[in-house]
Parts: structure tokens; sequence; C-alpha cells
């Protein structure tokens, strides 16, 4: 099932998500995984945490590909030490660190389309999740998966890429969200907008 988006404006954005307990049925949590999984890909993003739809829980799904460049541009060969991507669901994660240099990069999101502004965030995350399983691990992620990792796993704080802006970049957009907000957006894909149902 491909779900609506939900928008900039939805309470739901803002609050800290809930863990997700242990007795939840395995297969409506395989199901939930893959109506994210084609919500994401129908979307055309990168990554996608359970309250983008609706749902305050503690799960995001990622497939950072898109995002690496693993060619040389001018010449079309892979690029040695080049940084693979990564297709995982997270559930219940918990970030141990967070090091490195931060470095920025223009970020976006499917609940606030057409806004993308310049978030620094550190290069290296370590993250304690479970899988569909319920196998809890603990792994390393750098560079672009990294980033992709932090701004789902914002998320599930209540927390948006804009929040991370400085607030004269929070002026300077302050207007296009407020559309946003009210359903005065051009996305090719389903939206949901606080009070309005869905469009």
């Amino acid at each position: 099932m491909i779900y609506p988006i939900v928008a900039f404006g939805d309470p739901v954005l803002k609050a800290r998500a809930k863990d997700i307990p242990q007795d939840f049925p395995a297969a409506d949590l395989k199901q939930i995984v893959q109506d994210m999984y084609d919500t994401m890909y129908h979307a055309h993003g990168v990554g996608l945490a359970a309250p983008q739809v609706g749902k305050s829980i503690r799960l995001f799904v990622i497939d950072s590909e898109p995002m690496i460049d693993s060619e040389d541009e001018e010449t079309g060969e892979p690029l040695p030490d080049a940084e693979q991507g990564v297709k995982r669901v997270f559930i219940n994660p918990r970030m141990v660190s967070e090091t490195g240099e931060e470095w920025g990069f223009e970020e976006g999101c499917l609940s606030i389309p057409g806004v993308r502004e310049m978030v620094y965030r550190p290069e290296t995350i370590v993250i304690r999740y479970e899988d569909e399983q319920r196998q809890v691990h603990e792994d390393t992620f750098s560079g672009m998966t990294a980033r992709v990792i932090q701004h789902e796993y914002d998320h599930l704080e209540g927390v948006l890429f804009t929040d991370k802006i400085s607030g004269f970049k929070k002026q300077l957009i302050k207007g296009k969200l407020t559309r946003i907000s009210k359903g005065d957006v051009n996305a090719d894909y389903r939206m949901r907008f606080a009070g309005q149902g869905r469009r």
C-alpha cells in the first residue's frame, strides 16, 4: 500500500515516536515495512520515517544508493573506495555516537517538498537498532548513508531538517512552510495535510 506523505505542519512530525513493543505482531510489522519501502520508492525518496506516514512509532527505512557517487563523472569508471549504498530497515533505533568533522549538504524532505537547505552533520555514526526479525545490531556508518540515517532518526525525535538551520534562513523559508502546511504545494505523490485529510 502506498501511504500519503504527512506534510509539514502536522503535529505527528513534531512528536517523539514510541518504541515498537516486542509483542507487536510480526506479520503486521513486515507489512508496514514493505508499505514504507513502496511509499518511499513511489515518492523517489532515499529514506522514510514512520511519522511521515502518520505512525508515531520508532521505525524508518532507507536506501542510500541513489545518493552515492560510485563512478567518476568524466570517465564513468567505478571509483576506488567508493561508499556503498545501504538498503535497510531500522526498528527502535538508538543513536550511540556521532563523531567526526561536521560537513554540509543541501537536504530536502518528502514532508517539505520544494525546500532544500544546507545542513551540517557529523561524518560518522554508531547506531543500535533491530532488524525485521527483531535481531539487535550495532553498526557504524559514514558519509552519505550516515546523513540519510541521521535525517530519518531525527524524524523519530520530532526534529525536522528545517529545525537545524539558522534563524535567518528559517525566516526566509517561513512563507513556503506556511503554504505547505495549508496544502498549497506541488508534489508528484499524495500528501496528507493537518486538519484536511489527504489529497
